[in-house]
């Protein structure tokens, strides 16, 4: 019989970030399962969950896994700040060589992590995952393949998947690139920034589940057209305007 599990690569040192907002009811197995991935590629580790203003359990839970493990540290944000803060703050606390983040929610397994590890490869700055099967609700698959076209197009992405929530990046690359993103169009800053710097990706296929916990902040029509006007400002800093390349010229 084929054995499909990745061979492990063994790696220096990792962060695992996850940013929470309201995902009590999830974010304690992604911390577990975060915690047998990571001890199988790496002896140096380290997770980090950003509260991101939770109204739920979220920041109980969190304290009372925070006392059982030493490899948890937690980021409180008193008031909640937006996806992008809550990425930024967990990316910037992170002190080991790689970091891996996913969402809270549960949607991506980190089980997986082991599967972006197998990927690297000498010259390999980021693993992405891309999803095998989208499993949303109708609607979601619909606005989100729409939405992959549109910024896939207009922002000139040469991944699969740019929405792919999943990945492991070199820690010393947030030391080079600088994220202003206060919301989730903070994937598509990170992806382009790091895409016109000339870092070298990797893909993954990767799992993709119901969300079983909460409820999605991204779908909704007022979010929709907030997300459009913010787009829209990020798409003319960064392709139009091209300031982050400026800004490469001048450091």
């Amino acid at each position: 019989m084929k054995n499909d599990t990745p061979m492990t690569n063994k790696i220096s040192s990792i962060s695992a970030v996850f940013p929470a907002y309201n995902d009590g009811g999830t974010i304690p197995s992604m911390v577990l399962c975060a915690l047998i991935a990571l001890r199988q590629v790496t002896d140096d580790l380290e997770i980090i969950v950003t509260n991101d203003g939770s109204q739920d359990m979220t920041g109980e839970v969190l304290a009372e896994m925070a006392s059982r493990f030493p490899e948890l540290r937690v980021l409180q944000h008193e008031k909640n700040q937006g996806y992008g803060c809550a990425l930024r703050s967990g990316f910037g606390a992170a002190t080991k060589d790689w970091v891996f983040y996913t969402d809270g929610d549960g949607q991506y397994n980190p089980l997986e992590l082991v599967k972006l590890c197998a990927a690297l490869r000498d010259g390999v700055d980021v693993v992405n995952g891309y999803k095998i099967s989208r499993h949303d609700p109708l609607i979601r698959i619909i606005i989100g393949r729409m939405y992959h076209y549109i910024v896939k197009f207009a922002f000139g992405f040469k991944l699969r998947d740019v929405d792919c929530d999943f990945r492991l990046i070199r820690r010393k690359i947030f030391d080079e690139i600088t994220l202003e993103s206060r919301t989730g169009t903070i994937c598509l800053e990170m992806v382009k920034k790091f895409q016109d710097a000339g870092y070298v990706f990797a893909e993954v296929p990767v799992n993709h589940y119901y969300r079983s916990y909460g409820k999605s902040q991204f779908f909704n029509w007022k979010h929709l057209w907030r997300t459009f006007k913010q787009l829209t400002a990020l798409w003319w800093k960064l392709v139009v305007k091209k300031e982050h390349a400026a800004e490469k010229q001048t450091n």
